[in-house]
């Protein structure tokens, strides 16, 4: 916080406001701790909550990125749908195992099994093997399906990605934002205190009337209030924050040190590049292609159920002759062939149903696309309208602001304006430096969605 020499006269300190914190909106948050660059190293919640205050007191962007996703649970989930995809694709590569069935038969209780070794014995035992052979090419088929879903997956695991990027980046932009109202806060209430002593005097000495001082009084409470709901507000979005970094720390320990000018730097280039050719780059885009690719593969598979798959069987007889057996056939070998025959179904709902799931998936792709183009497009509208606020802001209205607000308090002090003019002039200038910072805010989350939106998003 900005302190104010004690051998300036106390009506002297009404001229230094405009000036203060002008001073605070444009230097804010990096007054609470210098900009980390040095981020190579890895974080996890596990370091948040070893080292807190070397971590969360001096927090990037970056670094909020890299504890975020070491520990969300959603990115988790995403990954185990991975795995299960890799699983499901594993199961459809395989191809039938044979079935080996033994089978022993004709033994009579009445005459007995015969005398002998096991071998001897006159009952009838079989040994047989059957393979099913799968044609039309099933099993590619099969495998082409769920390497598509595989990878629909994947897309969707980026998909997730890029969501908790957004969230994580739009909870830090709100704590740096609030930290700028905190600090503008705390600078107009120490102002205002330092004015009702002023005030105070200057009633005593007859310089100004009582309504005058007791409107001062009441601003100075107005600044008090709005100091103490600033500190509330920090707090919800430090606690914001917090809760995407799943760290065990008080929610006063977090502190943001990026700087509003080099977020704006790092994406400033995206407001008006051509976003047309890259919406098939997107994750949600590819996801959907992937599923239509697998739902294509799917009615393939269903229209190769159309040929009939062929079961082979190779068989083993051992029926040994004896005395009580004459009929006995002793070694002999068998094949078999099964073959389906249609006769009252020829898999007609199958084939049907992976049409219209064809027809799904392909209504569903051009959506995505359709919602994609059209989300990009306001993205960047809404990118570029804040890029001119934010502009106008430090271009215009915050100097003109701060000039009323000097000749406000100029004049007071010459005695030109009354209380009620200078306050109003401070309100002004107060309204413009908050508007200030919430454009900067609307900016860079605009700024940060177009980017996430369209470029490949990675682990830092």
């Amino acid at each position: 916080m900005t302190t104010i020499p004690q051998r300036l006269r106390p009506h002297s300190t009404l001229l230094l406001y405009p000036t203060l914190l002008l001073s605070s909106v444009l230097t804010m948050p990096a007054a609470y701790a210098a900009v980390i660059t040095d981020i190579a190293a890895p974080l996890t919640a596990s370091d948040i909550n070893a080292k807190p205050d070397t971590v969360l007191s001096q927090l990037s962007l970056a670094q909020a990125l890299k504890i975020a996703l070491a520990a969300n649970r959603d990115l988790k989930l995403s990954q185990i749908a991975i795995d299960s995809a890799a699983a499901a694709k594993i199961i459809a590569g395989a191809a039938p195992n044979p079935t080996l069935t033994i089978q022993t038969a004709g033994m009579n209780p009445k005459l007995g099994i015969g005398a002998g070794t096991l071998r001897d014995k006159t009952v009838d035992t079989t040994f047989r093997i059957d393979q099913l052979i799968e044609r039309g090419g099933k099993r590619d088929l099969r495998l082409q399906s769920a390497t598509h879903l595989e990878t629909s997956a994947k897309f969707d695991n980026e998909g997730q990605l890029r969501q908790l990027h957004l969230a994580t980046s739009f909870a830090y932009f709100d704590l740096m934002a609030a930290q700028g109202k905190f600090s503008i806060a705390n600078e107009l209430r120490s102002i205002f205190r330092t004015t009702l002593s002023t005030a105070d005097l200057r009633k005593k000495t007859g310089d100004i009337a009582g309504a005058d001082a007791a409107r001062v009084k009441v601003d100075a409470m107005r600044a008090e209030n709005d100091a103490r709901q600033a500190a509330n507000d920090l707090f919800q979005a430090q606690s914001s924050l917090l809760s995407l970094l799943s760290a065990q720390s008080a929610p006063s320990d977090l502190r943001a040190t990026d700087a509003w000018a080099d977020i704006a730097a790092a994406d400033a280039q995206l407001l008006y590049a051509d976003i047309r050719p890259l919406i098939a780059q997107r994750a949600d885009v590819k996801s959907a292609q992937a599923r239509l690719d697998a739902a294509l593969s799917a009615r393939q598979l269903a229209l190769a159920a159309k040929t009939r798959d062929v079961s082979v069987g190779l068989q083993f007889e051992h029926y040994p002759v004896s005395p009580t057996n004459t009929l006995g056939s002793g070694n002999s070998f068998g094949i078999s062939v099964q073959i389906p025959l249609f006769a009252r179904y020829a898999y007609q709902g199958e084939i049907s149903l992976a049409e219209k799931n064809v027809d799904s998936a392909r209504e569903i792709l051009e959506k995505t696309k359709e919602n994609a183009r059209f989300e990009l497009l306001n993205i960047q509208e809404s990118a570029r309208s804040a890029q001119e606020k934010v502009q106008r802001f430090q271009q215009e209205l915050l100097q003109a602001a701060r000039q009323s607000a000097s000749a406000a308090e100029f004049a007071f002090k010459n005695g030109a304006i009354g209380v009620t003019d200078l306050l109003d002039a401070r309100r002004i200038y107060r309204t413009t430096e908050l508007d200030a910072i919430n454009a900067q805010a609307d900016y860079a989350k605009a700024l940060s969605a177009l980017r996430i939106s369209i470029q490949e998003v990675t682990t830092p």
